[in-house]
């Protein structure tokens, strides 16, 4: 079986999304991930994802709901719709078994989770602040996910692999432009 790419947090191992993707791509010819798109308007996007077998037999799914306005969401300002795809096939691979630790959380739920000081919020894990940053599809997005989460405190294991998570982040990000001016 292929070893999944992880991250470690407090001796516990953690999959991103995109590698469970990668993953289930891999491993799981045959299968589809499906997205039913079931109500799409200009304020929100609620969608379902759909795993099914070679047989066609359905085997997991994973619902997300985003709204464009969101005042604690960085991507939903602008992807709304994407964010929320990218949403239901985490939580549907997560259904799955793929990457699963103790939390089913979207990258949207950690922003929440961080910058809504009107409430006591419990603080977000550092494994859902990286999945937030690794979900973020551009550098100011992943700097201020990083800057918000510095509000809270984390062990110096936590905080390293924060610090490190966005600095790949970025490196990932700024590839394509580095590229193109070689």
């Amino acid at each position: 079986m292929t070893k999944l790419k992880t991250i470690s947090i407090k001796g516990k191992q953690y999959v991103s999304v995109n590698e469970r993707l990668k993953y289930f791509r891999e491993n799981h010819k045959g299968y589809s991930l499906e997205t039913e798109v079931i109500e799409v308007t200009g304020e929100s996007a609620l969608m379902k994802a759909i795993i099914r077998d070679d047989k066609q037999n359905l085997v997991a799914t994973g619902v997300a709901r985003e709204v464009r306005t969101d005042t604690n969401s960085f991507v939903n300002k602008t992807s709304y719709v994407e964010n929320c795809e990218t949403s239901a096939w985490g939580r549907a691979l997560a259904n799955f078994g793929i990457g699963i630790d103790e939390t089913v959380a979207s990258a949207d739920e950690v922003v929440n989770a961080i910058n809504t000081p009107e409430k006591k919020v419990e603080q977000p894990t550092a494994i859902e602040v990286m999945e937030a940053m690794t979900s973020s599809d551009n550098v100011a997005k992943v700097t201020k996910l990083f800057t918000a989460s510095l509000k809270y405190k984390w062990t110096e294991e936590e905080s390293n692999n924060i610090s490190d998570c966005k600095a790949n982040c970025v490196t990932n990000l700024l590839a394509p432009l580095t590229n193109e001016n070689s």
